[in-house]
């Protein structure tokens, strides 16, 4: 039986909705060669490119795997923001279409977790379940599916190419000479080790994206290889995506590569890769509540590690519930260890109209607000060679425009290694 917060019935067949899509796109396609031939293909030549056979070839296999994920799914859940959460069972999740897994089930959760150096506590954290919005009403997939939020027509429309659908642009780097490709951060890192692991506490906020062409994003990265197209990368954090979800929104997100962003990974579920192990955290799905400034603030706390005996990459909520695990068959570099972990907030400046974007990094406003105001990232952590959590010494902080996006770090006993970063993009000192 599906079930249902709102009157309107979530199940809607996929292929059914397909439809005024497909005519869409066949119109669309018609409109974009007659106008790529009067204009010499300059104007419609982005919009041309869905036409080509291997774009529509992909188009197929997102439609398939959108109809096969309603198949498969005991329950769907209609979300009070729009989106329509699939459960489905968990062996049938889009992980195990990969040749190396085709066949098997989720593995079994690791038996030792990372805990502090010499034994002690984690630091508290809330006890609290991760507030989404889809499982606001209490809602939550049964023991042995896993959520997935229903990818639909509308997206693939806003998606620049259905080959790289889910997939962050080639232009992307983790922070290396980033700022000829767009992508602009303030983020803190630590380098010149094997790290196993990463863990902080990052609030969240409802960050002003200035167009659907950019987002805004805050995230841990667990990197290895050089900056060429061998790096291979582990992330997750919130990102504001409206090409990507359809609205503005902080959703919680993953993401993988082992190319450099260049043919391999995705975000979230869109491909083979991430495992997904946990019932009611919907990866994808919008954070709620979120920070307000000069009031009540809310934060998430993530754990990256490498289980030292079968080698997968776990994500963890804090010191609570697993998510799931990205197979280690998956990287060439990650594979042993990782050589460098980030943190912090990174954003796409399109330069509309020529001058730097309004979008927002974090909270919009600069680190020197401090709490209540600014963007933070908290308890900032690495995972040693011995399972252990220990502080992310020397951890240094780089701003690629402290005009536009500035950060200031700091110790204390309560918060450990922490920093605040972000800001309002553009302004008198980032024009």
């Amino acid at each position: 039986m599906a079930s249902s917060c709102g009157s309107k019935d979530p199940r809607v067949p996929i292929i059914a909705s397909l439809v005024p899509f497909l005519l869409l796109l066949i119109v669309s396609c018609s409109a974009a060669l007659a106008s790529a031939k009067k204009d010499g293909g300059k104007g419609a030549r982005a919009q041309a490119l869905f036409c080509a056979g291997d774009e529509r070839a992909a188009y197929r296999r997102i439609m398939s795997r959108m109809a096969r994920m309603e198949k498969d799914s005991n329950k769907t859940i209609q979300s009070p923001d729009g989106d329509i959460i699939h459960c489905v069972p968990s062996h049938r999740q889009p992980a195990f279409d990969h040749p190396k897994l085709r066949g098997q089930k989720p593995e079994d959760e690791p038996l030792a977790r990372p805990m502090l150096k010499g034994g002690a506590a984690a630091e508290e954290e809330e006890a609290v379940l991760f507030p989404q919005a889809w499982s606001d009403g209490g809602e939550r997939c049964p023991e042995g599916t896993v959520p997935i939020r229903r990818t639909t027509a509308q997206d693939l429309l806003r998606a620049s190419s259905a080959l790289r659908f889910g997939m962050k642009p080639r232009a992307s780097n983790a922070r290396r000479d980033s700022t000829s490709s767009g992508h602009e951060h303030a983020v803190g890192y630590v380098t010149g080790d094997q790290f196993y692991g990463a863990k902080a506490s990052l609030n969240v906020w409802s960050a002003r994206v200035a167009s659907a062409a950019e987002f805004s994003l805050s995230q841990i990265w667990v990197i290895s290889g050089s900056f060429g197209n061998d790096l291979n990368t582990i992330e997750a954090g919130w990102q504001v995506s409206p090409e990507l979800y359809g609205d503005s929104n902080p959703r919680f997100f993953t993401y993988w590569t082992t190319d450099a962003y260049q043919e391999t990974g995705c975000y979230n579920l869109h491909c083979s890769g991430f495992v997904q192990t946990n019932n009611r955290i919907a990866i994808g799905a919008a954070i709620s509540p979120t920070s307000v400034y000069n009031g009540r603030q809310f934060d998430i706390s993530l754990l990256i590690w490498k289980d030292p005996h079968r080698g997968n990459w776990w994500l963890q909520l804090g010191s609570g519930p697993l998510v799931g695990y990205w197979p280690s068959f998956l990287f060439t570099h990650l594979g042993a260890h990782a050589n460098m972990v980030q943190f912090g907030g990174e954003v796409v400046n399109s330069r509309p109209s020529g001058s730097h974007t309004p979008t927002q990094m974090g909270s919009g406003h600069f680190p020197r607000e401090g709490f209540n105001r600014a963007a933070y990232f908290r308890n900032v952590q690495v995972v040693d060679g011995d399972n252990s959590l220990v502080p992310a010494a020397a951890l240094r902080l780089v701003a690629d425009h402290p005009g536009c996006y500035d950060i200031r770090g700091g110790y204390n006993r309560a918060w450990g290694n922490y920093f605040y970063y972000g800001g309002p993009g553009r302004n008198v000192h980032c024009p």
